[in-house]
C-alpha cells in the first residue's frame, strides 16, 4: 500500500509503503529508502514497533542520524575523505570531523529511490532503483544500484544489495536501522542480550578510523561471542570505548565472506521476549550502542531519544577499506556485480 507521507523543498513527493506479511509489518519510503517503522509482536501477541524513526520527512531532513536509511555509496568511515584508485586520487566530502561517512553529505539516505512492489509467491516486497552519476559525493563511475527488500511468508526481511558501474569505484551499502526490541521510545537497550559470532574486532583511533590490525576480543568488553546484556561492560575503562563513547565498532565475523547468508548476530529482549537474529554474506559487522544520541530527537512515539536507546548492527565490508589493502576489497570494476544480502529473523 503506497501513501504520501511529505514533500521536500523543491516539490517532490515523497512516498510511503507499507508491507505485511508473516507477522511482521514494515513501512518503507522511497526518500532513503528508509525503514520508518518494522513492527513485530512479543509473546503474548502484541505489536510493537522496534526501529527509531520520525513522523514527518522535515525531521528526516532536519537531523536524522541515519535512521532506518539505505547507506552508500560507502558504508562507514573513509579517512580523510580521500583514497586513490588506478593512479587517480579521489576527494569525497568530509561530513564526520576529518572523515567522509556514510557516502558523504548527500548520501544514498538523502536521494529518493524509484520503487517497485512485487509478489513473489508467498513473498511481498520492494525493488528500490537509485543511479549515482560519475563524481557524485567524489565518487567515480556512474553506479546503477537495485537494493530488494522482501518480507517472506515466515516473517523474515531480506535485503539484496546490486550494483553496476562504468567505471572503476568503490562500493560497501548497509542499512542501518536502530533497534530497540522492547519497541522505540520505551528507553534503554542495555539490558537486550546480544550475540555476534566474531572472534575479532577492528580496533580505532580516535577519529574512529580502523587502526588496521585486528584484535581479538577475549578479556576485552568486546567479547560478545556467548550472549551478554549489552550494558555490562560498557562502563569499563577501556581506551577503545573512551574513544566511541561506548561500542561503535566493526566485528571480524568469524565465517569471512561468503556465497550464501550464514549466522552473523543474535540480540533479544527480555522484558518482551523479541528475538532478532541476523544472517548475511558479509564479513563484517557494526555493533553501535547508541552512544550519540543525545536527548534532541523526538521520535514516532512522541518520545525522546537518549544515549542508549537503541543499537545498530549493520553489516557490511570493513571501514576505510579503500585505504587498507589488508581489509576485503570494496573494489567495483565495470562487467561485475556487487552482491550482497542480509536477513532479519525474528521471534519471541
Amino acid at each position: 500500500m503506497k501513501t504520501l507521507f511529505g514533500e521536500l523543498a523543491d516539490g517532490t513527493k515523497v512516498s510511503s509503503w507499507f508491507l505485511e506479511n508473516g507477522g511482521t509489518r514494515l513501512r518503507v519510503l522511497d526518500y532513503g529508502g528508509i525503514v520508518q517503522s518494522l513492527e513485530i509482536p512479543d509473546r503474548d501477541g502484541r505489536y510493537a514497533n522496534v526501529s527509531l524513526g520520525f513522523d514527518t520527512i522535515e525531521d528526516y531532513i532536519a537531523g536524522s542520524p541515519y535512521f532506518g536509511a539505505l547507506i552508500g555509496r560507502y558504508g562507514n568511515r573513509v579517512a580523510e575523505g580521500r583514497f586513490t584508485l588506478d593512479g587517480e586520487n579521489h576527494q569525497l566530502p568530509l561530513n564526520d570531523g576529518a572523515h567522509s561517512l556514510h557516502g558523504g553529505t548527500e548520501g544514498f539516505d538523502r536521494r529518493v529511490w524509484e520503487v517497485e512492489p512485487f509478489t513473489d509467491g508467498p513473498d511481498v516486497g520492494l525493488h528500490l532503483y537509485l543511479t549515482s552519476v560519475d563524481g557524485e559525493m567524489g565518487y567515480p563511475g556512474t553506479l546503477e544500484v537495485k537494493v530488494t527488500y522482501t518480507l517472506t511468508g515466515g516473517g523474515d526481511w531480506r535485503i539484496d544489495y546490486e550494483a553496476t558501474t562504468d567505471k572503476a569505484t568503490f562500493v560497501n551499502l548497509t542499512s542501518h536501522v536502530y533497534w530497540n526490541l522492547a519497541g522505540e521510545g520505551t528507553g534503554s537497550v542495555q539490558d537486550h542480550e546480544l550475540e555476534i559470532a566474531a572472534s575479532r574486532y577492528l580496533p580505532v583511533d580516535p577519529g574512529l578510523i580502523p587502526t588496521g590490525e585486528p584484535a581479538d576480543v577475549a578479556g576485552t568488553p568486546f567479547d560478545f561471542r556467548e550472549a551478554k546484556a549489552i550494558g555490562r561492560d560498557l562502563r569499563v575503562a577501556h581506551q577503545q570505548l573512551l574513544y566511541s563513547k561506548g561500542v561503535d565498532h566493526n566485528y571480524v565475523l568469524d565465517k569471512g565472506l561468503t556465497a550464501r547468508p550464514e549466522h552473523a548476530a543474535g540480540l533479544r529482549d527480555p522484558s518482551s521476549g523479541r528475538t532478532l537474529t541476523i544472517a548475511t554474506t558479509e564479513p563484517g559487522l557494526q555493533f553501535y550502542s547508541g552512544n550519540f544520541l543525545d536527548g534532541t530527537l523526538v521520535g514516532t512515539g512522541g518520545n525522546i531519544y537518549r544515549q542508549g536507546d537503541a543499537l545498530c548492527l549493520e553489516t557490511q565490508r570493513f571501514p576505510d577499506s579503500p585505504n587498507q589493502p589488508s581489509f576485503p576489497s570494496t573494489l567495483l570494476r565495470p562487467g561485475q556485480t556487487y552482491r550482497t544480502t542480509t536477513i532479519h529473523s525474528f521471534g519471541c
